[in-house]
């Protein structure tokens, strides 16, 4: 099982920044791809960013240029720097890691409980 811990998150007024974290703490035999959806009231659960093994990243077309994720090796972690928001980012914001935990596992998605992001005009 992949634990993942998120951080970040919060009330922020429209044009403001948050910057959101995701650890994957403990041994992963590969981690395929990382990144965070997104869940708004009476919406589908979209997907905002997500960077792949090799580094490719991609974005949510709303967001592009306004976000930006990037991961370090520690502790496997990822960010996602949020710039000038919009009361529409608003929404329960869930990190996702699709990895292969052990040689001997096949691959699946983790999911984190998620934090919440207001954003208000």
């Amino acid at each position: 099982q992949v634990h993942l811990v998120e951080s970040g998150g919060g009330s922020v007024q429209a044009g403001g920044s948050l910057t959101l974290s995701c650890a994957a703490p403990g041994y992963i035999f590969s981690i395929n791809s990382q990144g965070w959806y997104r869940q708004a009231p009476g919406m589908e659960r979209e997907l905002v960013a997500q960077i792949s093994y090799d580094g490719t990243r991609n974005y949510e077309n709303t967001v592009k240029g306004r976000f930006t994720i990037s991961r370090d090796n520690a502790e496997n972690t990822v960010h996602l720097q949020m710039n000038n928001l919009k009361p529409e980012d608003t929404g329960l914001y869930l990190c996702y890691c699709n990895a292969q935990k052990r040689r001997e596992d096949g691959e699946r998605d983790y999911w984190g409980q998620g934090t919440q992001v207001t954003v208000s005009s």
